[in-house]
């Protein structure tokens, strides 16, 4: 699972010449998918297909404790199954710095964060094969900018992501399925988020999470001005019991789209509204995983015409050593769009992917 992968692998040790390090790992994994998709004419008669495999390469390293304060994290991803769009990314392939960020610690509990790195705003499904359900752009968020971490009883999170991805007009957010405009449309830039934790008991987490930003556009031969604007607030509750866990959110979503960008097409509304809510179980025995997903997406856009939609995935994971088999089930009763839109359409599919790590 992709949040504990770093944790998963084994490591080999990198020498530095010159420098005193405590910590310093070069890492390998591999990963590929076998997809059915319900009502499918093509997978009816092929019986699905074994696609999206990819090499992921992770270094990790720190300094001594007497020699530095520094830190630093990276993942590249190569191949089909990177979770990258090559339409909307900054490499125009299958690859990419799924993130890569350079940390300094300020204090004991307080750590400064430089590169592409995770948003702090609400939490992230189980797993990247069913997707990230109708959290849709408030899932997974990996962006480039500067981050400040509080590791105290009341823990915060305080950051400026200059943009969603690296260079001038990518909008690839990688897991996050693409719900932040295009290449040619528009895309997310000077965001500040910030997310406060309070504690309510030793294993009883209460959050909330705020982010900000702007829209630009990127409409080809066009001003590439920067008029837009995005903004949500999240409230969810982590909690842990025994072999049981607990997450719970409530997001409420809003943007106004690029004047440049709204010109080209008259039926989009100038601002996009709506909530979403989510739900995570999971429960783990021995070397078994079993979680589930499920979440709903309700349209507050002026002239809308769609209902409340749902998502749930349940699934199951084996660790059998080296990596994990995982099991899962995707179904939904409507998406989100790249302009943030809720629409309704029915889409199931049957996921098993493998994964190894060296």
């Amino acid at each position: 699972m992709k949040w504990t992968a770093l944790s998963m692998m084994g490591a080999v040790a990198l020498l530095h010449p010159g420098a005193s390090i405590a910590e310093s790992t070069l890492s390998a994994g591999v990963w590929a998918n076998y997809r059915y998709v319900m009502d499918d004419t093509r997978d009816e008669e092929t019986f699905g297909d074994i696609a999206d495999e990819a090499l992921i390469i992770y270094a990790d390293g720190a300094a001594d404790d007497d020699e530095g304060i520094w830190s630093y994290s990276a993942e590249l991803r190569i191949g089909p199954g990177s979770f990258t769009d090559s339409a909307n990314n900054s490499t125009g392939d299958t690859f990419t710095l799924h993130k890569a960020w350079v940390g300094f610690e300020l204090t004991p509990t307080h750590k400064l964060i430089v590169g592409k790195s995770q948003v702090p705003f609400a939490w992230k499904t189980v797993n990247f094969w069913p997707g990230d359900g109708l959290q849709a752009g408030y899932g997974d968020q990996m962006d480039v900018g500067v981050k400040l971490v509080s590791g105290s009883r009341v823990g915060y999170q305080l950051a400026y992501y200059h943009a969603d991805d690296w260079g001038e007009t990518s909008t690839d957010t990688v897991d996050d399925n693409g719900h932040w405009g295009s290449s040619t449309t528009y895309r997310k830039v000077q965001t500040v988020v910030g997310n406060v934790d309070f504690p309510l008991t030793d294993n009883q987490t209460v959050s909330i999470s705020a982010q900000a930003g702007r829209l630009q556009a990127l409409v080809p031969m066009m001003e590439q001005e920067v008029d837009g604007q995005h903004h949500a607030v999240a409230l969810h509750y982590h909690g842990r019991f025994d072999d049981f866990y607990v997450k719970a959110e409530f997001i409420d979503a809003q943007r106004e789209l690029p004047d440049v960008f709204l010109a080209t097409d008259p039926a989009l509304p100038d601002e996009v509204a709506n909530q979403r809510a989510g739900l995570e179980l999971g429960y783990k025995q021995g070397n078994w995983f079993w979680y589930l997903d499920a979440h709903a997406a309700n349209p507050d856009t002026d002239g809308s015409s769609a209902d409340t939609v749902y998502s749930y995935s349940p699934g199951f994971s084996y660790d059998y050593g080296p990596g994990w088999v995982y099991v899962e089930y995707l179904g939904q009763t409507g998406f989100v769009d790249r302009n943030g839109l809720v629409g309704e359409g029915d889409f199931d599919a049957f996921y098993v992917s493998m994964d190894f790590y060296l």
